[in-house]
């Protein structure tokens, strides 16, 4: 760059230095903040190289830690409720440590307990298996009704209803008629040793389930639903054209009859008496919403909306299903059974 002369007379000259470029200090400045950039972030990757390089050195795969069988038989004698089964047909997997408690729906035919047990299976941790003693073959004699209990209690039982993994609570459907009082005596012993609540579940309006067990022993036969038997129905359409059916009832015999199966369900209560237990009716758990969640504090499950498919058959006044309903009407007038010719439930 050219010098800057400045004349101002004939014995004065002024010469000044050539300013220097603004461009060539930016980019001095630029290269200094480069530089230090450069420099501060490798230092920076050194330190996280060598946390990383340490933190990763002492990280320790950790496994959760199975229980002690010595554990269990500990757990199961202090909470004999507490069970932890080890099925043959499949691995609980992570949900091995997770308890389970063991229950069994004691009933009659026609009491609700269909309706209760779809109920209790709607909860993401319960498993009922129906009515097992239906068949035969099962309760034959006091050997075979142990083996099917130990199925059932060690998760390997397998209905549409099983949740077996994570299972929290595992049991079926027993009626009365299906052994359970012919062995009772052994079967107590069992659900005692084994920690197993029973759940009994009747109904208080006996004249009802009376007309109920008629009118599905008719349909076993019958088959009004084009042409199969249904126990249970999903839609008010197949209710009424179950109950367009109306049983005739042996009104001699009436008193009697109900008397009889009062004394059975007492009889149970009284044989199932050293055992844990609640008692339930089929009438309070469609009246009471309480009634599901004491059954869910029974079993120690965590509290759940309860909900069923199913729709009640005999729906409004029995003198609308009853053939001779006069007749019925007539022998139960003043005595103790009264009350049922006009009970909703």
């Amino acid at each position: 760059m050219a010098e800057y002369i400045c004349l101002f007379n004939k014995d004065t000259l002024i010469i000044k230095a050539p300013k220097k470029s603004p461009f060539f200090l930016r980019t001095i400045v630029l290269l200094f903040a480069i530089v230090c950039g450069v420099f501060i972030c490798t230092i920076c990757l050194k330190q996280i190289s060598t946390v990383t390089k340490i933190k990763f050195q002492n990280i320790q795969v950790i496994e959760r830690p199975s229980i002690d069988s010595n554990v269990i038989k500990q757990l199961e004698a202090q909470f004999p409720t507490l069970h932890y089964p080890k099925p043959e047909s499949f691995s609980r997997g992570e949900c091995a440590q997770n308890p389970v408690r063991f229950f069994a729906i004691i009933s009659m035919q026609r009491s609700g307990s269909g309706w209760f047990e779809t109920l209790l299976n709607s909860h993401i941790n319960v498993s009922s298996n129906g009515e097992i003693f239906s068949v035969m073959d099962r309760r034959k004699n006091i050997s075979t009704i142990m083996q099917t209990l130990e199925r059932v209690y060690n998760l390997d039982w397998f209905t549409s209803a099983s949740k077996n993994e994570c299972s929290a609570a595992v049991g079926f459907k027993w009626m009365l008629n299906q052994g359970l009082i012919e062995h009772h005596r052994e079967i107590v012993e069992y659900f005692n040793h084994r920690g197993v609540s029973a759940i009994f579940l009747f109904r208080r309006n006996l004249l009802r389930r009376m007309v109920s067990v008629l009118a599905n022993s008719y349909d076993r036969s019958a088959k009004i639903l084009n042409g199969t038997h249904k126990s249970h129905v999903h839609s008010p359409e197949e209710a009424a054209a179950l109950s367009s059916y109306k049983p005739t009832i042996n009104s001699t015999s009436l008193v009697s009859d109900l008397k009889e199966v009062e004394m059975a369900a007492a009889r149970a209560l009284e044989y199932f008496n050293s055992t844990r237990h609640m008692v339930l009716f089929y009438e309070d758990l469609v009246t009471k919403c309480t009634k599901l969640k004491d059954v869910q504090e029974f079993l120690g499950l965590p509290q759940r909306e309860l909900t069923s498919r199913q729709v009640k058959i005999h729906k409004g006044s029995l003198s609308d299903f009853v053939n001779n309903w006069d007749d019925v009407n007539k022998t139960l007038n003043g005595t103790e059974y009264e009350n049922f010719l006009r009970a909703d439930y």
